[in-house]
């Protein structure tokens, strides 16, 4: 089959009456992708104090960045390297195969994290569960091909409402069940939960994905067409799945989707955005975490556990209640080029924060209107990552020349994203420590850095085409 960047996975030469979304399967394979922020961000709230009592930094706290950096991102190193691959096999075997190793390598390394009193033993969890979990672009090529052209926007728009719901209730957990010996000494008073302070977050996030294997074996139908035994998949009565007419049943080869100029500006739109959003979700815990005499807020892991709960509920009520409208009234892409400019007042408020502490030496009322304040503009910004991303899904999608490339097509979008989030933590945070450490910019050189990436977005964001309106 010939493909360019014009070749389209679904035709729109005539309108179409909108279909049903497939609810049971989709809902399905929403629920399996919840477990991905369930195991990803639930370490966020306290793995600076895990840092700091390893011993590793030797008592210097202006070093925790560089260890914390590197545990948090090898999750999306190690997925960076094998993510096209997974969804590559997903291809030829099925996803739902691919589905269950990935459900069964988060579950056991975030036990095996859990046990962890070494350094290099965290280093070795959490290259588990990145290298065996290719699942987020296993389950957008699902999506992909149990809908068609007239709700395959809706759908994919659920796909943030999944990890704004997680990333409340991970830090949540993650915050508040550590040292549970400390907490309920009546329920947790064995030797066991003294010598693995934070175990019981690491086993609340294993079982949830355990139970996530269990319903993906039992009920998640498989959806690739040549694995569906001659038995086309039906989620809903009234949903359909469209068959665009692929002369070759086969997947096109990566180099060739490589070459397709539609693809590659929404991927370097995703993956752009997805370093900033990650390095920003790196660089606010450590930033509560660190020593007020260090340019910190020396907040306890429960309170930063508190505070990126409550932004991510007030964040999904902020989406809820805006974002529709906004995107109805300006369209998506003067929405998405909007909504990243709320990531330069996000920024400046860290070193504001930071010379206020120094003024001040506690945390006072000044700093807590100008964490909302970062809060709000926060949410703004996510008005780009949490609902114009799925435009960019469609995007991606639509360019696929067939549905058996889908798999391929969303591994070399997740790769692209998995990439920017490997190097997003490690950097930025140990860009962190390094400022703090030597003082450059007044210990400031990290958000400088951050503001230039920011520009390339805004940039980048120029180059991405009008959807029409029989797109969405």
């Amino acid at each position: 089959m010939d493909t360019d960047e014009s070749t389209p996975l679904l035709e729109n030469s005539e309108a179409k009456t909108k279909t049903p979304l497939p609810k049971v399967q989709l809902g399905l394979t929403l629920f399996v992708l919840f477990s991905q922020p369930m195991s990803s961000q639930y370490i966020f709230p306290f793995i600076n104090q895990l840092i700091r009592e390893l011993g590793v930094t030797g008592g210097d706290d202006r070093k925790i960045g560089y260890y914390a950096g590197v545990i948090e991102s090898l999750f999306f190193a190690t997925q960076a390297l094998t993510v096209l691959w997974w969804s590559r096999l997903s291809d030829y075997v099925g996803r739902k195969p691919v589905i269950l190793v990935g459900l069964a390598g988060l579950s056991i390394s975030n036990l095996c994290f859990g046990l962890s009193r070494e350094f290099w033993a965290l280093v070795g969890s959490r290259c588990i569960a990145g290298a065996l979990n290719g699942n987020v672009g296993v389950m957008k090529s699902i999506i992909g091909e149990i809908t068609d052209t007239t709700n395959m926007a809706q759908a994919f728009a659920l796909i943030p409402i999944v990890f704004f719901v997680g990333a409340s209730i991970a830090p949540l957990f993650g915050g508040g069940l550590v040292k549970p010996h400390d907490r309920w000494p009546e329920l947790f008073s064995g030797s066991f939960w003294v010598q693995y302070p934070y175990f019981l977050p690491s086993l609340v996030s294993a079982s949830f994905t355990a139970f996530s294997f269990l319903v993906t074996a039992l009920f998640l139908k498989e959806s690739l067409p040549s694995k569906r035994h001659g038995k086309e998949l039906q989620p809903e009565r009234g949903s359909q799945v469209d068959t665009a007419s692929d002369e070759d049943a086969t997947p096109v080869p990566i180099r060739t989707l490589l070459k397709t100029y539609s693809v590659l500006i929404p991927m370097a739109n995703y993956g752009i955005l997805g370093l900033i959003e990650i390095g920003c979700f790196a660089l606010a815990p450590l930033f509560y975490a660190t020593p007020i005499e260090v340019g910190g807020l020396g907040l306890p892991p429960f309170t930063i556990g508190v505070i990126m709960m409550a932004f991510s509920v007030g964040n999904g009520l902020f989406q809820a209640l805006f974002t529709a409208r906004a995107i109805e009234r300006f369209g998506e892409r003067r929405v998405f080029r909007l909504a990243v400019l709320g990531f330069f007042p996000m920024i400046a408020t860290f070193p504001i924060m930071s010379w206020v502490i120094g003024v001040q030496k506690e945390v006072g009322m000044a700093i807590w209107v100008l964490i909302f304040a970062q809060m709000l503009s926060w949410a703004a910004a996510e008005m780009a990552y949490g609902r114009c991303i799925p435009v960019i899904f469609v995007f991606v999608t639509r360019a696929s020349p067939n549905k058996y490339s889908l798999g391929t097509m969303n591994g070399l979008s997740q790769t692209t994203t998995s990439i920017a989030r490997a190097m997003g933590p490690v950097t930025l945070t140990s860009l962190f420590a390094f400022s703090k450490e030597y003082n450059l910019l007044g210990g400031n050189l990290v958000y400088v850095v951050l503001l230039i990436l920011l520009s390339l977005l805004v940039l980048l964001s120029r180059r991405l085409p009008e959807l029409k309106k029989d797109q969405n």
